[in-house]
């Protein structure tokens, strides 16, 4: 009996291992539930905060208008924004007329120049000399055009009465003229933004390319697309985003290309956004994007006005806004994310080669520390003989298990990167070298870690400098400790889990509507001569099926 006991334990599994492969199991399960109900959640709470945003505004009036007096129109605007020292209350005598007026603006937001001489001194003097034709001015009804028309060399000016827009008008740098007998206020555009000049982009350097990238202004960015893309049909929607501090956002798209319901879709995207304040288009990718609980960006930025205009003529459209250098794409694949302009303007044999070592450079920076821990710790019986002792007899007196000591490394490099990113130039990149070799160098002597996984580390992190997008290497870097995590658990099975649950998130994901790993699924033949390799460009007739643009071939 004791023996046929002994015998039958023997084929149980070990109680641990059983638990441990069920948790694991169950681990993946339990976060997709979480995340399926953390997204509904969210998404509740927007739909409430939404309908009581709605309910709010329907309730709100108006702002107050001007009363069409001179002084008491200018002691309201005196009392709303007169405190703020660099708002400058400039009062005057129009010459001839013997009439008052104010010029209200911000210091510093125009050009000094600019008002002398085409304001101060065409009321001043010039005026003089018009009035001895025209003994008075022009009834109150007619005076703002008058002066637009006949006195005033601006080429953007209006007419304000709400006080609001007015006060908002002047702190964002336009110039506020009062003029008695005049019942409303004159604004006129003359700003002096300090701006750099456009240069290269620093994010997306390419050998072979043009040299220039978007700036910090709008309207810099606006007039490079026109250059760029000299034709009628590319069209540009001006939108004002933020709810406390406004700015301006540019929606931009090739009207006779585009798919009308994507152009509607982003549309309502854009005007459904919820926020005091736009510092930067990131802010604008993450309130449009389909997933928020997603890892993958859905969004492509890009500080390369070429990218934008191709972006363009494959019928997606650009998102533009102020105060920052980044253009947001959308709707994106994940191909688009390991490809670079530079593909195009190489001849296709280089470009082709060069975009399959990049999906292998992915590929690696996501896998290749999953593998070597599933390997040396569950499965050694696959590694070549020779290869296995060399690897074994390295790790003698290492005291941590494979995955720790992955973490260990794989930690502590980022660490460096991010410090040598918030270090000053000069000495960033010297610092993360150094750093690295110092520390890699220091953990192998200590036998804390193998020479094997600093190689194997030092090679994820090179793979992950290949891709262009410093976005989607930061995916990748987050989704490799994941990796490391499944393969120190279940090793190959693990690893193999992994991979299948980052696969059917990926073809699960979509972009406005677009699926994220088309054309690979769903298959389509025709954008295969833009994936894995770059066909030669006369063979490439055909927009992107998964776009549905209105016109299918390009022109020629």
């Amino acid at each position: 009996m004791i023996s046929m006991w002994s015998q039958f334990v023997s084929y149980i599994p070990d109680w641990t291992t059983f638990m441990q492969a069920g948790l694991t199991l169950l681990i993946p399960i339990i976060i997709c539930y979480s995340f399926r109900s953390l997204h509904s959640m969210i998404k509740e709470q927007n739909s409430t905060e939404k309908r009581a945003l709605s309910t709010d505004s329907s309730g709100e009036t108006s702002g107050s208008k001007l009363a069409g007096d001179y002084k008491s129109d200018v002691e309201l605007i005196k009392q709303a924004i007169g405190n703020n020292c660099d708002v400058h209350f400039r009062e005057f005598i129009m010459g001839g007329y013997e009439v008052g007026a104010t010029l209200i603006f911000v210091a510093g937001m125009q050009a000094a120049e600019h008002i002398n001489t085409q304001v101060l001194q065409i009321l001043m003097m010039n005026a003089e000399k018009d009035s001895k034709d025209n003994k008075s001015l022009p009834s109150n009804s007619e005076l703002s055009a008058y002066m637009k028309q006949k006195l005033l060399p601006v080429c953007e000016i209006k007419e304000v009465v709400d006080i609001r827009d007015l006060n908002q008008s002047i702190l964002n740098g336009h110039i506020a003229l009062f003029i008695e007998g005049m019942p409303n206020a004159l604004v006129m555009s003359m700003p002096n933004e300090k701006t750099r000049s456009i240069t290269e982009p620093t994010s997306e350097a390419l050998i072979r390319g043009p040299r220039i990238g978007f700036t910090e202004v709008l309207s810099e960015n606006t007039a490079i697309l026109r250059r760029q893309g000299r034709t009628e049909n590319l069209e540009m929607t001006m939108y004002e985003v933020g709810n406390y501090l406004k700015r301006n956002l540019v929606v931009a798209y090739m009207k006779d290309i585009v798919n009308l319901d994507l152009l509607e879709e982003v549309k309502q995207r854009i005007s459904k956004m919820d926020m005091d304040y736009f510092a930067e288009s990131g802010y604008v990718e993450q309130l449009i994007e389909d997933n928020i609980l997603s890892p993958f960006q859905q969004g492509q930025n890009t500080e390369r006005p070429d990218r934008v205009i191709s972006a363009l003529l494959e019928g997606r459209i650009a998102i533009l806004l102020d105060g920052t250098p980044f253009a947001l794409i959308v709707p994106v694949t994940f191909s688009m994310l390991l490809q670079s302009p530079e593909d195009y303007y190489e001849r296709w044999i280089p470009g082709t080669l060069l975009r399959i070592l990049r999906f292998f450079a992915a590929f690696m920076a996501l896998m290749a520390p999953a593998l070597y821990i599933s390997f040396i710790s569950f499965h050694p019986g696959l590694i070549p003989t020779e290869l296995a002792i060399s690897i074994i007899e390295a790790r003698q007196g290492v005291p941590f298990p494979a995955t720790i000591e992955g973490l260990i490394l794989a930690i502590s490099l980022e660490i460096l990167r991010e410090a040598g990113i918030r270090l000053p130039k000069p000495i960033g990149p010297a610092m993360g070298i150094v750093g690295g070799l110092i520390i890699g160098e220091a953990s192998v002597q200590a036998g804390i870690v193998s020479p094997f996984l600093v190689i194997v580390v030092a090679f994820t992190a090179i793979s992950s400098f290949s891709i262009p997008m410093f976005s989607a290497g930061i995916t990748l870097r987050i989704l490799r400790f994941v990796g490391m995590l499944f393969a120190g658990t279940l090793g190959m099975y693990g690893t193999v889990l992994f991979f299948l649950l980052i696969c059917s998130h990926l073809t699960k994901l979509k972009s406005f509507g677009v699926p994220y790993v088309t054309p690979i699924s769903p298959f389509r033949i025709n954008d295969w001569k833009d994936l894995f390799l770059r066909a030669p460009l006369p063979l490439m007739k055909q927009r992107p099926d998964m776009m549905k643009t209105q016109q299918k071939k390009r022109r020629s």
